[in-house]
């Protein structure tokens, strides 16, 4: 008999075994459900491709049809009767090309964004369709295939199940009758030992009693030990029975056991992964391909926009005002083209169309030619500055305009958190604090160059009438030598400074207009920039031609522009410019330095090769500036404002090279000197001469001859 502790653990191990299956049944159960999601998330999310899908084709149709909408607004105005001709005609112009390219870049958009609805809807959904029907079909048929696997699994779980209660059945009646063998054997010795006890009791007899009671009590003891001895046999037999079967049935077991592991192995890591590729037959391929059509339309959508983007692109590059200017004066030469002469108009039979150059008209008509040409050199000079300061001003405006603020990369950078834009508008360039500021800089720079532009053109007018009429004076009287050199402030004047000793080297016009500027014109806004009266200017000039000194007086009884105006109009009539040609170059190299201490040791480099008195004419004005630059938040003028109006002035840019960017390297040059200028300058230690003092009224009361030269140089006229 089996111990009841042996029958208790029997017991555990199939609770055990019991506990195991159920597990791997609920286990198997939940695969199925697990199956069951994932195509339940397929299908929605195939449903929500196709709804995304035809909702941006409606969305793309829409933005298409807009785009239609918008193209032929502007296009019917183009295709209109009304100025058929002109609108012909600027079709020719870079800017009209540029609209023209955008309106078609437009109308393509509108074609391929319609394009690209067409295949949302009837090629990019319906795949996503096919896909989701195939998908729930193989699902299907995967699922009936796991359902027999599991079954089988199963089956093989309850075999297992069987063969091992059998195992249990015949290994306890193997137990049970080994028990029972051992059971005999003890009643078998038991029997022994009880015959060898009752031989040692039994008294001595009688010889005849004694065997014939022997003879009966061994005849008892065989009998009961082939009894004992028959029943062991028959308990041996069937133990030996029992555990022939117990063994057998331990092997079916053993067997079965291992059969069973392997079989759950096998459907966990083979069967389970090829009822998933069942399950996923062909949907990632699938997908990849309409997905894959969905990046071919896409692509080919920008490739289309690069294309159209590109031809913009040139026809921006190629924008050219001059070109412009040309193809507009061409295509309208009717309208542009000048008029016929004014031919005279006799009156009353008068034939005489030329000038009467006969006595006593001859002296008045040759002094009216002196009279024109010393205007018109005056004028020359005159107007020759403010084209250069317009030039100069009109170099500002176009770095203004074509700074390169265009690049908004930084905005479409997209952040981790998904947002739509990055937004750096606020702390760029195109911020409003910074576009209000370059706003109002930009006017008021267009506005001094209107204001430039109008008093160069009315001069060239100026000039242009006078010059008509002093060159028919001059043919009239036959001069073919000019009747006169003007010389604004002549360029002797400069060759006799240069021979000047050290201590007489600024003349007086420029110590006089530095000393009153110094005086009253520091915090006058628009000090060298605004131009002054041109009577004034004339009156503070003539005075100085006759060796007076106009503002020699204390007195603030001048216009502090036409000061200014008279002290630039004597540097721009020097013959040989304040800084010579000849170092033009030497100079303009240091412009590339980003290090302004080195372009200043440079820059003093090259003009201590200039003579001494040059060096200190250059230190006493460029000291000036700088004090007057000190007083920019009131007078407007900083030392860049005061170069664009100095550089044209003081250093003119040669004929070989472009006026126009080159101006802008001397503007810089002119500025970092009036920076620099201590560093730049010799003190009066190293070079004799007088210094600006800030704070005296510009002078340095040095012993100083002033050497006065006349505006005009004598004339003569030859009959």
């Amino acid at each position: 008999m089996t111990s009841p502790a042996k029958f208790k653990k029997d017991k555990e191990i199939v609770a055990e075994y019991d506990t195991q299956v159920k597990e791997i049944r609920a286990q198997l159960l939940e695969q199925l459900k697990c199956l069951d999601q994932q195509c339940d998330l397929r299908t929605q999310l195939l449903q929500d491709l196709q709804d995304f899908f035809r909702k941006k084709a409606e969305i793309e149709m829409d933005y298409s049809r807009n785009l239609e909408k918008l193209s032929e607004r502007f296009l019917s105005k183009t295709r209109g009767a009304k100025d058929q001709q002109f609108k012909k005609d600027q079709n020719v112009l870079s800017p009209v090309t540029c609209w023209n390219l955008l309106l078609t870049q437009v109308k393509r958009e509108s074609r391929n964004h319609a394009t690209l609805s067409d295949i949302y809807l009837n090629n990019i959904i319906p795949r996503f369709g096919q896909v989701g029907e195939d998908s729930g079909r193989l699902f299907k048929k995967s699922k009936e295939i796991g359902l027999q696997l599991q079954e089988d699994l199963m089956k093989v779980l309850n075999e297992l199940y069987t063969v091992m209660k059998t195992y249990h059945m015949y290994n306890a009646d193997s137990i049970a009758a080994q028990g029972k063998l051992k059971e005999a054997e003890k009643q078998e010795e038991k029997q022994m030992s009880r015959s060898v006890r009752q031989e040692d009791r039994q008294t001595p007899r009688s010889p005849d009693t004694a065997i014939s009671v022997r003879l009966d009590e061994k005849h008892i003891r065989r009998s009961s030990v082939r009894k004992i001895e028959k029943m062991k046999e028959k308990r041996q037999a069937k133990y030996t029975e029992n555990k022939v079967k117990a063994i057998k049935a331990r092997n079916e077991y053993v067997l079965a056991l291992e059969a069973t592991n392997a079989s759950v192995f096998k459907y966990y890591i083979h069967d389970l992964s090829d009822l998933i590729d069942c399950c996923d037959l062909g949907y990632h391929s699938s997908l990849h391909r309409a997905l894959r059509t969905f990046l071919s339309a896409e692509f080919n959508l920008q490739h289309s926009k690069q294309e159209g983007l590109e031809a913009l692109e040139n026809a921006t590059e190629n924008l050219d005002a001059t070109s412009d200017k040309q193809r507009l004066m061409e295509s309208s030469n009717s309208v542009f083209c000048p008029p016929v002469r004014f031919e005279f108009q006799p009156h009353m039979g008068d034939t005489v169309s030329q000038l009467c150059a006969q006595q006593p008209l001859q002296g008045e008509l040759s002094q009216r030619c002196q009279q024109l040409q010393c205007r018109l050199s005056t004028l020359h000079i005159e107007n020759e500055e403010v084209k250069k300061t317009m030039e100069a001003t009109l170099q500002t405006i176009q770095d203004m305009v074509s700074v390169e603020d265009f690049d908004v990369s930084d905005c479409f950078q997209y952040s981790n958190s998904m947002e739509s834009v990055k937004s750096t508008v606020s702390e760029t360039y195109m911020s409003k604090p910074s576009i209000a500021k370059r706003r109002a800089n930009q006017q008021e720079t267009e506005q001094f160059y209107f204001t430039k532009m109008k008093e160069f053109l009315e001069g060239r007018n100026l000039i242009t009438k006078l010059k008509a009429k002093h060159d028919m004076l001059q043919k009239t009287l036959g001069e073919f030598h000019l009747c006169g050199f003007f010389l604004s402030f002549s360029g002797r004047r400069m060759s006799t400074l240069r021979k000047q000793d050290s201590k007489q080297p600024i003349p007086l016009v420029v110590e006089s207009c530095i000393r009153f500027l110094s005086r009253h014109g520091l915090q006058h806004e628009g000090i060298f920039r605004v131009s002054g009266s041109q009577v004034e200017v004339n009156d503070i000039k003539n005075a100085f031609e006759r060796g007076e000194d106009p503002l020699e007086e204390d007195q603030n009884d001048h216009d502090l522009d036409s000061v200014a105006g008279v002290l630039k109009l004597y540097f721009r009539g020097l013959s040989t410019p304040l800084f010579p040609k000849e170092i033009f170059h030497d100079l303009l190299s240091c412009v590339s330095m980003d290090n302004m201490q080195e372009r200043a040791s440079h820059i003093r480099k090259v003009l201590l090769c200039l003579p001494s008195s040059t060096i200190v004419l250059m230190r006493y004005l460029f000291a000036f500036l700088n004090h007057l630059s000190q007083f920019s938040d009131d007078n407007m003028m900083d030392p860049y404002n005061l170069a664009i109006c100095f550089g044209p002035t003081l250093m003119c840019v040669p004929d070989n090279q472009d006026q126009v960017s080159c101006q802008s390297h001397v503007n810089e040059l002119i500025k970092t000197i009036i920076m620099q200028h201590e560093s730049i300058f010799p003190g009066p230690r190293e070079l004799d001469g007088p210094v600006y003092m800030a704070g005296s009224g510009g002078e340095d009361w040095y012993d100083i001859t002033i050497v006065i030269v006349p505006f005009y140089l004598q004339y003569s006229v030859r009959l």
